[in-house]
């Protein structure tokens, strides 16, 4: 060993926690794995203990006597990066204090290939799994998970979320909100991006902004609408067909999410157009790129990381055999930025 260097440190076992504390290694054993009938004293003994040798618990060691893994899986398609990183940020919040541990498991089409996809749930040997849209709504999915015993909890499930851990924000009354503010503002000439069709947030949006265009007289064919799919990219193309239609163009554009929105921006601006002088832009998430690009992008606040957190805190319950906890709904805020004003005379 070279000067400098510190040795590595070996793990402690309970046997060495059980001499120190002078207990028996069962006791140690009971402590550890918060049995009942240990007493307050002892219990806290041989915690001290374990924290001074800086105990670790060996989870694969653990697995093997309980059958369990102690892994939790997060499960997600192709969403922004933003969207991503504060779904990871929630589950392992939750996850600080516990056991359990978190493995990511990013899968494409799930709807395309549901077989696969349940295939590779059931492979990866977990206890359980937080399932973000769209594999959220996927009831197939979800039939074969209870069949091999799997326990989840759900992001935004528009299908059933009685099942499951669900945590979810009403996506069509938030849509709705936005909406209306570009309504209230004087814009009558809109246009709106879909998101992926795979996914169910997506017509639970289209629904959204169909109660507000109704509530103002303006039919939804009279609104130009382009698909895309949740992507900067498809933003981008979408810009450029309605860009390329014949007659007024729009004054105001809905995107159902806020990667589309920032890329509708970008193509209007190459086309000459100011923003929102010439052109209002709403987005859908708040993640961070509505608060980087500029004007920034006037959009919807949807809670991924609350949401991430109360999904996990519910699937841990079930873990734990407790009852299927009732939906949790969080709010959803409308964030009026720089991005949309009222239309020019």
């Amino acid at each position: 060993m070279t000067e400098g260097e510190r040795p590595i440190s070996r793990r402690a076992t309970i046997y060495e926690i059980a001499t120190a504390a002078g207990v028996s290694p069962k006791t140690v054993s009971r402590v550890l794995n918060d049995e009942p009938f240990v007493k307050d004293a002892v219990r806290d003994r041989v915690k001290a203990v374990a924290k001074e040798l800086n105990y670790q618990p060996n989870i694969a060691a653990k697995g093997l006597i309980t059958r369990r893994s102690f892994i939790i899986g997060l499960t997600y398609e192709r969403p922004s990066p933003s969207y991503v990183v504060e779904l990871q940020r929630g589950v392992l919040e939750r996850l600080a204090d516990e056991r359990y541990r978190m493995i990511i498991l990013p899968f494409r089409d799930v709807c395309a290939r549901r077989d696969d996809f349940i295939a590779f749930l059931r492979s990866a040997a977990l206890d359980g799994v937080v399932l973000a849209p769209p594999g959220s709504d996927e009831l197939e999915v979800l039939d074969q998970l209870d069949a091999a015993k799997i326990r989840y909890g759900r992001i935004a499930p528009q299908l059933s979320p009685e099942r499951g851990a669900s945590s979810l924000m009403d996506d069509t009354a938030a849509a709705r909100e936005v909406a209306e503010h570009l309504l209230a503002l004087g814009h009558r000439r809109l246009a709106v991006i879909l998101g992926d069709s795979t996914h169910r947030s997506s017509t639970a949006r289209s629904e959204g902004y169909a109660q507000a265009f109704a509530a103002a007289g303006i039919a939804m064919d009279d609104v130009c609408v382009e698909q895309g799919d949740y992507t900067f990219i498809s933003g981008e193309a979408a810009m450029q067909r309605i860009l390329a239609r014949p007659g007024p163009r729009p004054t105001a554009i809905l995107a159902q999410n806020d990667d589309m929105a920032v890329g509708a921006m970008t193509m209007a601006r190459e086309a000459g157009l100011a923003i929102p002088e010439d052109l209002s832009v709403t987005g859908f998430d708040d993640s961070d790129i509505a608060r980087l690009v500029m004007p920034k992008l006037t959009t919807v606040r949807q809670p991924v990381f609350d949401m991430a957190v109360t999904a996990t805190d519910g699937l841990l319950a079930l873990l734990a055999g407790e009852a299927t906890p009732a939906p949790v709904m969080h709010a959803h805020q409308l964030l009026v930025r720089q991005s949309t004003a009222a239309p020019k005379a």
